[in-house]
């Protein structure tokens, strides 16, 4: 049995809840349960703060755990990475208040900068040598130039909307942060293998987000130009029909490109063109 440390709360935890249903590993999310097993999979689910997270799974308390990056960056434990996950994207950035002119990170010296990731700040700072204040604060870490509390600020940036409606400008970004996936570094042959398993599931519901498979009638007297135009993952599917001087043509297609693809492909002719999300792809 694997067990996994998941944040109890937030936008992570609606993430995490997301991905382990798309990869058909059924547990509760209800948030009036601490440990939960899934019933269809060798896995329990330990619900903790998502700053408990790393220091759980250096300890071993959970094998593995999915934390936001800041966190990991900031807890600093000795856990594996064993997959970023593409999803809770966000950044660590300085911010100062709008009607300063910012003249470069020289501004921060003797200034005193609210934040509530010390541990990264103060390894930024000392990689840039600049000498500056840290002050910790647990919560709206916005508010602090406002109420002269600080100078600055050191936080998460998702959109930026929080710091326009402070008035502060985000002017340097220290780290990305997204969803890790991270391991205790001793784990049993055993957990490797759940793990594994997982990771494939994982891996094949990435592998399907923003990808549709497209089917369409082609005339065969233009096939190879509508298979230059396809960037499918080898090559195109091609099915005889009735008519010889038809075939049926299978690819999936990117949604970035999907229109610009599929407009090609009716100027080439393609008819019947029939579109269907793809759920999970084994690479």
């Amino acid at each position: 049995m694997l067990r996994i440390a998941l944040q109890s709360k937030g936008r992570l935890f609606e993430d995490c809840i997301d991905l382990l249903t798309e990869a058909d590993i059924k547990v509760s999310s209800s948030k009036r349960v601490l440990l939960a097993k899934s019933g269809n999979f060798p896995l329990e689910v330990l619900y903790l703060r998502d700053d408990d997270i790393p220091q759980s799974v250096a300890m071993g308390v959970a094998d593995i755990g999915i934390v936001g990056e800041n966190e990991y960056l900031e807890r600093n434990e000795d856990a594996e990475v064993v997959s970023r996950l593409g999803f809770s994207k966000c950044r660590l950035s300085l911010a100062i208040p709008k009607a300063i002119e910012y003249t470069g990170l020289d501004w921060f010296n003797g200034k005193k900068i609210a934040t509530s990731y010390p541990g990264i700040l103060r390894r930024f700072l000392a990689e840039k040598g600049i000498n500056a204040e840290i002050h910790v604060i647990t919560g709206s870490v916005e508010i602090a130039p406002g109420i002269g509390l600080a100078d600055a600020i050191f936080d998460i940036v998702s959109s930026g909307s929080t710091l326009v409606s402070n008035n502060l400008a985000e002017v340097e970004v220290v780290t990305e942060s997204e969803a890790l996936l991270i391991a205790n570094k001793h784990l049993s042959e055993e957990k490797r293998e759940v793990l594994n398993e997982m990771l494939f599931r994982f891996e094949a519901v990435k592998s399907a987000e923003g990808q549709k498979y497209v089917r369409m009638n082609a005339p065969k007297s233009k096939l190879k130009d509508i298979i230059a135009v396809l960037p499918g993952l080898k090559s195109p599917t091609i099915i005889p029909l009735a008519d010889e001087e038809w075939c049926s043509v299978h690819a999936v297609i990117g949604q970035k490109v999907f229109w610009e693809i599929i407009g090609k492909l009716k100027e080439l002719g393609a008819q019947g063109i029939l579109v269907t999300p793809i759920e999970k792809m084994i690479l």
